[in-house]
C-alpha cells in the first residue's frame, strides 16, 4: 500500500510535534510538506525532516502530492482552510477549535455534508488516551449502571500572559466539553461558568481558575475546574459517578516513591507528556482511516457542538448566569 502523503499547516508547538510524529513514528504515512507564516521556523523544521516548505497554506492543501492535511494553524484560520480541504476532497485532522464561532463551524459542517462523505476529524485527542478509552468502555458496558455525574479537573502549570479569560473556556475547557459529550453520550444543553477570586499569580483581569457546570439532554451533569496557572504541573483527572459505583482516571501511573521523609511521584510539565500516547494513537488511526476514505474519531459535528457550548460558556462567564446552548437540529443539518 502506498503511504499517505501528509502536509501540515502550522508548525508551532502542536504542529511541530505532529510533524515529528508523522515523519518518524506513524506507519503508512509520509510527511511531504509544511507551511507556516514564520518561514524561518518552517524552514528549520523542514530541513530537519527533509521535506519542503510551502509559503501559502492554501497552496499546500491544493498540492497534487499532498493526500491529506493536518491543520495546526491558529483557530481564526481554520474556517477558510477547512473549506479549501473540502473543495479539494482532502481528509483533514483539524486541531481544536473547529472554527472560532458556532456560525462558521456550522457552515463547515454543512459544506462537508454536501461533499457526501466525512473528511474532517477534530483533534480531541483525549478520546484516544488509553485511560479515557477504558473509562468509556466501562461506562458503556452498563456494569456501573447509568452514569449520573462527571467530575473533571484540568490544570496547566502556566499559561502565557496573553491567555485571557475567554481563552480558558475556548481553548482549555473545550476538552472537557468534548469529553462530557462523549462519555455521557448526549449533547450539553446548558452551561454555567463561575470564577472565584483569581489567583494572585495571573495577569490583571484574567479569571483563573474557573468552575463550570454542564447540563446534558439526558439529565446527566458534569463539572470542571480549569486552572491554567496551577504552578505545579499538568494535571488532568476525571471521575465518573454512576448508579452502582464510580471510576476515576488521571491519578498518575508513574513511579511512586517514599524516601527522605517524602512520598509521591512526578507530574508532567505539559500536555504533550501526559497525552503523548493519545496523540500517537490519534494520528495513526486518522492515517489508517484516511487511506480507506473515512474518519476514525471526533467529527465536524463534534467540533461544531464544542464551539457552540464554549460560546455559551463565554457568555455565562461574562454574565454570571446559566446560558442555554444554541445548537442546530442535527437531524435537519445532516439528514
Amino acid at each position: 500500500m502506498t503511504d499517505l502523503r501528509v502536509g501540515i499547516v502550522g508548525v508551532g508547538v502542536m504542529g511541530a510535534d505532529h510533524a515529528e510524529r508523522v515523519a518518524r513514528r506513524t506507519a503508512g504515512a509520509r510527511l511531504v510538506a509544511v507551511a507556516d507564516p514564520d518561514i524561518a521556523r518552517a524552514e528549520a523544521l523542514a530541513k530537519s525532516l527533509d521535506v519542503r516548505v510551502v509559503e501559502d497554506p492554501l497552496d499546500l492543501i491544493a498540492a497534487d502530492d499532498v493526500d491529506a492535511v493536518i491543520l495546526a494553524s491558529p483557530g481564526f484560520a481554520h474556517a477558510e482552510q477547512l473549506l479549501v480541504c473540502l473543495e479539494h476532497r482532502k481528509p483533514v485532522l483539524c486541531e481544536k477549535p473547529l472554527t472560532m464561532d458556532a456560525a462558521s463551524s456550522l457552515q463547515v459542517v454543512e459544506a462537508e455534508h454536501k461533499v457526501g462523505r466525512p473528511l474532517i476529524q477534530v483533534g480531541f485527542m483525549r478520546r484516544f488516551d488509553p485511560e479515557y478509552a477504558a473509562l468509556k468502555a466501562l461506562l458503556d458496558s452498563g456494569e456501573l449502571g447509568r452514569t449520573l455525574v462527571l467530575h473533571n479537573v484540568h490544570r496547566n502549570k502556566s499559561a502565557p500572559v496573553a491567555f485571557r479569560s475567554e481563552m480558558i473556556v475556548r481553548d482549555s475547557m473545550v476538552h472537557e466539553v468534548d469529553i462530557a459529550r462523549w462519555l455521557l453520550g448526549d449533547e450539553i444543553t446548558r452551561i454555567t461558568v463561575h470564577a472565584p477570586k483569581p489567583s494572585g499569580l495571573v495577569g490583571d483581569g484574567v479569571l483563573d481558575p474557573q468552575l463550570a457546570l454542564f447540563e446534558l439532554a439526558n439529565g446527566a451533569m458534569a463539572d470542571v475546574e480549569v486552572f491554567v496557572n496551577f504552578q505545579v504541573g499538568y494535571e488532568v483527572r476525571c471521575e465518573a459517578v454512576a448508579e452502582r459505583g464510580s471510576a476515576t482516571i488521571g491519578l498518575g501511573s508513574g513511579v511512586f516513591t517514599r524516601a527522605g521523609g517524602q512520598w509521591g511521584g512526578a507530574m508532567p510539565s505539559d500536555f504533550r507528556v501526559r497525552f503523548e500516547r493519545a496523540y500517537d494513537i490519534e494520528v495513526q488511526r486518522w492515517v489508517e482511516a484516511a487511506a480507506r476514505g473515512a474518519i476514525d474519531g471526533p467529527s465536524a459535528w463534534d467540533g461544531y457542538a464544542a464551539v457552540a457550548v464554549c460560546e455559551a460558556g463565554i457568555e455565562s462567564l461574562t454574565s454570571g448566569r446559566a446560558v442555554d446552548v444554541d445548537l442546530a437540529d442535527r437531524r435537519k443539518v445532516l439528514g
